[in-house]
């Protein structure tokens, strides 16, 4: 396929390649795997790190860079040659937030570093939510202010509900100089904190250099505000059905919802894909 044609292809996981189930739909999946096998890049461009995204990216079959912790770690699971991006959060800016969440008397927080995990006070729904079987050994709990020690790749904040605009506006008012914070609505509310200027939009900038593949044709698929970036830098940007409305209003197209096969519908059409006939929508 010439460089013309070749589109980077990148997916969000939760709420936009995954189904409420956390499964990637056969329909989906038989769509994506013909557009690599036309010569697309597919990559996966997400707020998950590493350790809960790597058995999606084999599942796919990929063989590509990963864009993880919203940019914050830019890797390729299989080539440790490939040139890495791991921009963590300063550990000083790290503890002045972590005393901002202590005053706010927020439920918990949660830091990552790369896939090391580190949880302020113990609770078995993050625990279970955020880790894969065997991945315990790799949670400390323990007050993040005395147990934190390196620079965090991530810090994920469970606000009181009540607390969620004001902790923001303070986040925004206090410490805008050196974090990005976006918030999450699934399963429950979290505001993640990351290094300034850390978003996915600069993993899908650095892979589509990468594979020469100019901007107009990067194809990127999102929900939520961690999104907004990636929609907007990217030539064709596409919001789920069940995106939220700000992603839908900068985004070029709309498809269906992640529930019923958004992004293989998308692909398909867009792409020209369902004239291989082994594609059937179940």
């Amino acid at each position: 396929m010439s460089s013309s044609k070749r589109h980077l292809i990148a997916l969000d996981l939760d709420g936009t390649l995954l189904t409420e189930q956390k499964k990637i739909s056969p329909f989906t999946k038989k769509v994506i795997q013909e557009a690599i096998n036309e010569g697309h890049i597919v990559v996966i461009a997400t707020g998950r790190p590493h350790r809960s995204s790597i058995m999606y990216y084999k599942e796919l079959g990929l063989q590509t860079p990963m864009v993880n912790f919203n940019g914050a770690l830019i890797h390729h699971p299989f080539d440790s040659n490939w040139d890495a991006i791991h921009s963590p959060l300063p550990n000083r800016s790290a503890k002045r937030i972590i005393q901002t969440c202590y005053d706010f008397e927020v439920e918990n927080i949660f830091a990552e570093i790369q896939d090391n995990m580190y949880l302020d006070r113990h609770s078995d729904k993050i625990i279970d939510f955020f880790t894969e079987p065997g991945d315990k050994e790799l949670i400390t709990v323990g007050s993040l202010k005395n147990q934190l020690t390196e620079d965090p790749t991530s810090l994920l904040i469970h606000p009181k509900e009540e607390h969620i605009d004001e902790l923001r506006q303070y986040l925004s008012d206090e410490h805008a100089s050196v974090i990005e914070h976006r918030k999450w609505g699934v399963p429950w509310e979290i505001i993640e904190v990351v290094r300034k200027g850390v978003h996915k939009a600069v993993g899908l900038k650095k892979i589509a250099h990468y594979f020469h593949i100019p901007q107009e044709n990067i194809i990127a698929f999102g929900d939520e505000d961690n999104d907004l970036e990636m929609i907007e830098y990217a030539g064709i940007g596409v919001a789920m059905g069940n995106a939220i409305v700000e992603l839908k209003k900068i985004a070029d197209h709309e498809t269906s919802t992640n529930q019923e096969d958004g992004i293989g519908t998308f692909l398909a059409d867009y792409l020209n894909l369902v004239k291989n006939p082994v594609i059937v929508k179940e």
